[in-house]
């Protein structure tokens, strides 16, 4: 008796459970069903957290590993990366001096800067071409920009250029405005150069551009050289003179032209 009481009282249950579903208010039953969840998670966390922790300490040797991939590539793509700046401003500074070389009426000889003397850094430096390619001692060199020198030595196949900032270094020049002539040359005083001879009333203002004249032996003329910016006026000598600053910048030269005149 006491066996089938219990099983009416299930049934009754299960066919309470609809009616409690379909008359209780959507709210409640919302709110019961998230209480559900909730009340669940919190051991569901408890299980999953050290799981998650031990599964970190049995991947960690192969995490390691990829990350030590990943980074060798990420340095990888890095060096590629500076390398193919490097060529692409190659590229840009050889452009230029390709379309220099197209605008001078004179031949001439490109050639790359491989050396210089550490005891003369800012008075001379070593290029890949020599005698074999037609270069000859007094040769103009050249940059997209202006004067760089000219051929101290030849050799076969390297060439020693003195920079126009060294002293032994002088070429025929004039100022581009008022077209007074003087002679430039190094003086090593930080990278600038001295125009001599000026006439003592001579039209010279800072900022002028200096070229070379065509009273030059082997320069042709038109050249840039450099722009005033100093004036050093004398009482006692007839003439004026003035510093100059090269129009070309030494330390970053890295590409050159050798016009095949003079010598």
């Amino acid at each position: 008796m006491l066996r089938r009481n219990q099983k009416n009282l299930v049934y009754l249950f299960i066919l309470f459970i609809p009616f409690l579903l379909f008359f209780t208010p959507a709210e409640s039953w919302t709110s019961l069903k998230f209480g559900f969840i909730r009340g669940l998670s919190v051991p569901i966390r408890l299980v999953f957290v050290p799981i998650k922790e031990i599964k970190k300490i049995l991947f960690y040797h192969r995490t390691f590993e990829e990350y030590k991939r990943l980074r060798e590539d990420v340095d990888s793509l890095k060096a590629r990366l500076v390398g193919f700046d490097e060529v692409m401003r190659e590229n840009a500074r050889l452009e230029r001096l390709l379309e220099f070389k197209r605008k001078l009426i004179y031949s001439s000889v490109a050639a790359s800067v491989v050396g210089r003397d550490p005891s003369s850094w800012n008075s001379s430096m070593i290029i890949n071409k020599g005698g074999q390619d037609g270069i000859r001692q007094g040769m103009p060199v050249m940059s997209a920009l202006g004067v760089v020198g000219k051929i101290a030595e030849a050799g076969e196949r390297q060439s020693k250029v003195i920079l126009l900032t060294d002293p032994q270094f002088s070429v025929a020049a004039l100022v581009q405005g008022s077209r007074e002539f003087g002679l430039v040359s190094g003086t090593l005083q930080e990278g600038l150069c001295r125009m001599r001879y000026l006439n003592a009333d001579a039209r010279v203002n800072v900022g002028d551009k200096v070229i070379t004249s065509k009273l030059s032996s082997s320069f042709p003329e038109g050249l840039l050289i450099g722009e005033v910016v100093e004036i050093i006026p004398s009482a006692q000598k007839p003439t004026k003179e003035c510093l100059i600053k090269p129009i070309v910048l030494f330390s970053q030269i890295e590409e050159v032209l050798v016009i095949l005149k003079g010598g």
